[in-house]
């Protein structure tokens, strides 16, 4: 999945890396004091807040859960008239920001999240109608709109187009009618390529324009490239196993990069991130994405292996971290045929739903999989890495993702 990491973890990195939190991804407008009616989560939304909402949404759908009205009445009225959204806005009655920083990954994952409730066409078409208009001309997107392109949005606005009905292959720039596949191709590393064959690149070096495997990124763009979203489930056996190929096409660069992922998972069933000067540690929510990114390739015994070991340790992340972080494993239980209510002795259905607004269970949603919210949840769980941007790391040749798709940044 190309989850955008939750950019509330900003502040966190600001510490860490002793700078100025920058309000890159929100609305101009200062933090609430308290999280709006109707929104998932505990913790700040000024960062997340459509992202967690709309991950939320796809995981209950998954699940067959109908959310609150109040919490759809939230996500759509977060919507600027232009069809796109921020990370959060904290006066929907006011008119967006004209220097709001307007954002492609909370976009992609709300128009998502507005085709899996059903009945926001014109929502949905706006939203599109603004990722079209914002395309790269290599054919790609950036985080936000003017940037250079990236892998990890560029997946996850190919995932919102294809939930909306459109044929992404056939949306081109309008300068030089580049594909948003063609975008991502040119993240992809060959296969002999010393920091990671096969895998793909946020973006290339700022000074060199040389690319570095990603781990993240790779997640999100072998789902991208097989034209899948968020919530993509188990594609065909994958024959070609881990072996590396010559990419020419979308889905030879899926299977390099699925492969990647298999190679890499191999040792210890799960992904690492660090802090700077920390010892590494499993990163849960990019292993998630990896999870789903190996199923949709067709790698299936691979993804189950690391499907079980989150289940065995993830558990307590999500409980933490909130609603993102219960959708991810959902999403990894689904495209690996485990059962959400009782992943590692948990039921992910009912902690995701306890996090937000009374949900209605629906014939197929498990018996209890609606009752109230519990005071004790928190949001998003969604890693520093995904934060902290391209400029801070430049120097070392790291493709970091500079957006908030949340999330666990693996090098």
């Amino acid at each position: 999945m190309t989850v955008r990491r939750c950019a509330a973890a900003l502040a966190a990195a600001t510490a860490v890396l002793g700078g100025v939190a920058p309000a890159a991804f929100a609305d101009g407008t200062p933090s609430p004091a308290a999280v709006p009616p109707g929104l998932y989560g505990t913790k700040d939304p000024q960062y997340d807040g459509v992202f967690r909402q709309s991950l939320a949404f796809l995981a209950q759908e998954k699940t067959g859960v109908r959310p609150a009205g109040q919490a759809v009445t939230w996500l759509t009225g977060q919507q600027c008239e232009s069809g796109a959204f921020t990370a959060f806005r904290a006066d929907p009655a006011k008119p967006c920001d004209p220097k709001a920083m307007l954002d492609t990954n909370a976009t992609s994952a709300a128009v998502q999240a507005l085709v899996a409730l059903g009945g926001h066409d014109d929502a949905v078409k706006k939203g599109t109608g603004w990722l079209k208009s914002v395309q790269n001309d290599d054919g790609g997107w950036a985080y936000n709109p003017g940037s250079k392109s990236d892998a990890n949005s560029t997946a996850i606005v190919i995932g919102a187009l294809a939930a909306a009905g459109e044929k992404p292959a056939e949306v081109k720039s309008a300068k030089g009618g580049k594909s948003p596949f063609d975008g991502l191709l040119a993240f992809a590393l060959p296969c002999d390529d010393p920091s990671g064959g096969g895998a793909f690149a946020y973006q290339g070096d700022l000074k060199t324009g040389k690319l570095y495997a990603n781990a993240d990124a790779t997640a999100a763009a072998v789902t991208g490239s097989l034209g899948k979203g968020l919530t993509a489930t188990a594609g065909p056996a994958d024959a070609k196993g881990t072996a590396c190929e010559k990419a020419t096409t979308p889905e030879q660069a899926a299977h390099n990069g699925a492969a990647y992922l298999a190679r890499t998972l191999a040792p210890t069933g799960f992904l690492k991130s660090a802090m700077p000067g920390a010892e590494s540690q499993p990163d849960f929510g990019n292993t998630a994405d990896a999870v789903v990114a190996l199923a949709a390739d067709g790698l299936s015994q691979q993804a189950k292996a690391s499907a079980d070991w989150l289940a065995k340790n993830a558990t307590a992340w999500a409980k933490e971290s909130g609603p993102a972080a219960y959708a991810q494993l959902i999403f990894a239980a689904d495209a690996t045929g485990a059962d959400p209510t009782n992943f590692g002795g948990v039921n992910l259905v009912d902690s995701l739903n306890a996090t937000g607004p009374r949900a209605t269970a629906t014939s197929s949603a498990p018996a209890d999989a609606s009752k109230p919210k519990s005071s004790s949840e928190k949001n998003d769980g969604i890693s520093v890495w995904w934060i902290v941007g391209v400029g801070l790391v430049a120097g070392i040749g790291v493709g970091f993702l500079i957006s908030g798709r949340k999330k666990n940044q693996q090098l």
